[in-house]
C-alpha cells in the first residue's frame, strides 16, 4: 500500500528563538549555503577553464568530458555513503571533513601537470563534495523544522548557489583573461577556508545515530555508475558492439541491479527504500534524475563554442552566460511562491517545457549567430526552466519526513542530481561526437580548416542540445505522474 505525504508526521515546529539564536541560525544557514555555492562555483570555474585545459594539457573532447565526469561520479557515487556517515558520526563532523578534502584537492589541482593527475584530483574533490553536500542540506533541514521556514531556507540555499554560479563565471572569466586557467582553479579555496574557520562556531553537532555502514551497497552502486558511464563514454569513439563499450555498460547495469538486491536485504541499507513509498517523492526523484541531462550541456558546449569559434575572451564568455544565473536567482524565489499556489506538478511541467524550448533553440546556433537574438532569449528560458525544475523536486524530496530520514532523503536527491548529470554528459558527448564525425563527411566545398572545424563543432553541439531536449521531455513525463495536492489529499482521506 502506498504511503502518502500526508500520512507521514510533519516535523514539529520549533519555538521562536531569541534574537541571538536567530542570528546564529542565519549565519549557519549562510555558511551551509556557502558550501553549496562553493560546489557550484567550482562547476562554473571548470567550465570557463575547459578551453585552457584543452590547450595546456592536450585534452580531447572525451578527456574534457572526464574532467567533469570524474568529479560527478565520485560525488554522486559516494553521496549515499556520505549521508549515512553524517547520520552515524555526526553531520557537522562529516560536513567539515568533506569541505577540508574538497578545499585541499582544489588547491592541488591547479598545479596538475598531466590529464591523469588533473582527473584524479577532480575525483578527490568529488569525494569531498559527497561528504559535505548531504550533511549540509540535512543540517539545513534540521535547523528549520516549521514547513514554511524550511521552504524559504531551501529556496535561499538554492538561490545562493545560483548566485555563486554567476559570480564564479565572472571571476573565472576575468582571471582566465588576465592570467591562466590554473589561477581560475584556486578561486573557491578561500571560501572553503572561511567555512572551515567559522562553521564550528555557529553550527551545532547533531546526535549520532546508532547503526552500521552499508559498505557493500556503497561500493557496488559507485562501481556500477562508473562502469555505466565508462561504457557510454567509450561509445563516443567506438561502436556500440565493441567489447569495451558493451561490456562496461552491461556490467554497470548488472551491478546496479545487484545494488537493489543488497539494499532490499540489508538491515541498515544505504538507501532508505521506504522513501520511495511516497509516489510524489518517487516521481520527483525521477524528474530530478532525468532533467540533469538537459542542464549539463549548456556550460559544456557553449563555453567552448564562444571561446574557440566565436572569438570571445574567457571574460566575455562568462558575461554571456550570466543571464542563466540571473534568471535562476530571480525565478527561484518565484518558484517557491508559485509552488504553494499551483503545486509542484504544474511548476515542473512548465519548467520542462522551458528547458525543451531552450535546448532546441540552442541546437540551431550557427557560426554567424547574433547573441542578442539567438542566444540571450534561450539562456533566459533556460535559467527560468532550471529554477522551476530544481526547486519543486527539492521540496518534494525533503518534506514530510521522519526525523531520521532527512540525511537519507537529501543524499538520494543529491546523488540522483550528480549521477544524472554524469550519465547525461556521457550521452551528450557521445551523441555530439557521432554527429561531428558525420559532419566531417558533409563539409561545404572549399571550406577552410577554420570553417571545417567550426562546422564540425556546431553540428556536434546541435546534436548535444537536441539530446538535452530529450532529457527534458523525460522529466516532463515524470512530472505527469505527480499527483496535484488536492488529488493526493483526497486519495489519502479515502484509501
Amino acid at each position: 500500500m502506498s504511503v502518502h505525504t500526508s500520512e507521514l508526521p510533519a516535523p514539529r515546529p520549533s519555538p521562536a528563538p531569541p534574537r541571538h539564536r536567530a542570528a546564529r541560525a542565519g549565519t549557519a544557514l549562510a555558511l551551509l549555503a556557502g558550501c553549496n555555492a562553493m560546489v557550484l562555483l567550482d562547476e562554473s570555474m571548470v567550465q570557463i577553464a575547459l578551453p585552457g585545459m584543452s590547450q595546456g594539457l592536450g585534452l580531447t573532447p572525451v578527456g574534457l568530458g572526464w574532467v567533469i565526469n570524474a568529479y560527478l561520479l565520485a560525488f554522486g557515487g559516494l553521496l549515499l555513503l556520505g549521508g549515512r556517515m553524517g547520520d552515524l558520526l555526526g553531520r557537522r563532523k562529516v560536513f567539515l571533513t568533506g569541505v577540508a578534502l574538497f578545499t585541499v584537492a582544489a588547491a592541488l589541482r591547479a598545479a596538475a601537470t598531466s590529464p591523469d593527475l588533473l582527473i584524479t584530483l577532480r575525483a578527490l574533490q568529488g569525494v569531498g563534495s559527497a561528504l559535505a553536500a548531504p550533511s549540509a542540506l540535512a543540517l539545513v533541514l534540521s535547523m528549520f523544522g516549521e514547513e514554511a521556514a524550511r521552504k524559504r531556507a531551501i529556496a535561499l540555499y538554492l538561490a545562493v548557489g545560483a548566485a555563486s554560479t554567476a559570480g564564479g563565471l565572472l571571476l573565472a572569466g576575468t582571471l582566465s583573461s588576465l592570467s591562466s586557467w590554473r589561477w581560475v582553479l584556486l578561486l573557491n579555496v578561500p571560501l572553503g577556508l572561511l567555512i572551515l574557520l567559522l562553521a564550528p562556531l555557529v553550527i551545532e553537532e547533531t546526535r549520532p545515530s546508532r547503526g552500521r555502514f552499508d559498505l557493500a551497497g556503497a561500493l557496488v552502486s559507485t562501481l556500477g555508475a562508473v562502469c555505466l558511464v565508462f561504457g557510454l563514454t567509450r561509445a563516443a569513439e567506438h561502436p556500440w558492439t565493441d567489447v569495451t563499450v558493451a561490456g562496461p555498460a552491461a556490467a554497470g547495469l548488472a551491478l546496479l541491479l545487484v545494488f537493489l538486491v543488497i539494499e532490499r536485504q540489508a538491515q541498515q541499507p544505504i538507501v532508505v527504500l521506504r522513501l520511495f513509498r511516497d509516489r510524489n517523492r518517487t516521481w520527483a526523484f525521477a524528474g530530478t534524475f532525468a532533467v540533469q541531462g538537459a542542464l549539463i550541456g549548456t556550460g559544456f558546449f557553449l563555453v567552448q563554442f564562444f571561446q574557440q569559434f566565436a572569438g570571445y575572451s574567457p571574460l566575455l564568455s562568462a558575461v554571456a552566460l550570466t543571464p542563466v544565473a540571473a534568471a535562476m536567482i530571480t525565478m527561484s524565489g518565484a518558484a517557491v511562491w508559485l509552488e504553494r499556489r499551483l503545486g509542484p506538478r504544474t511548476l515542473l511541467l512548465a519548467g520542462a517545457v522551458l528547458l525543451i524550448t531552450s535546448n532546441v533553440w540552442l541546437s540551431r546556433l550557427t557560426a554567424d549567430f547574433g547573441y542578442w537574438g539567438s542566444v540571450l532569449p534561450a539562456l533566459l528560458l533556460f535559467g527560468s526552466g532550471m529554477a522551476f525544475c530544481v526547486v519543486p523536486p527539492a521540496i518534494l524530496a525533503t518534506t514530510a519526513l521522519h526525523s531520521d530520514e532527512a540525511g537519507a532523503a537529501s543524499s538520494v536527491h543529491n546523488a540522483l542530481q550528480t549521477v544524472g548529470a554524469s550519465l547525461g554528459l556521457a550521452i551528450l558527448v557521445t551523441a555530439g561526437t557521432h554527429a561531428g564525425r558525420d559532419a566531417e563527411q558533409t563539409l561545404p566545398a572549399g571550406a577552410s580548416p577554420e570553417q571545417a572545424m567550426s562546422h564540425v563543432f556546431t553540428q556536434s553541439m546541435s546534436a548535444g542540445f537536441l539530446t538535452g531536449a530529450g532529457f527534458a521531455a523525460a522529466a516532463f513525463l515524470a512530472a505527469l505522474f505527480i499527483r496535484p495536492p488536492g488529488a493526493a489529499a483526497a486519495r489519502t482521506s479515502h484509501p
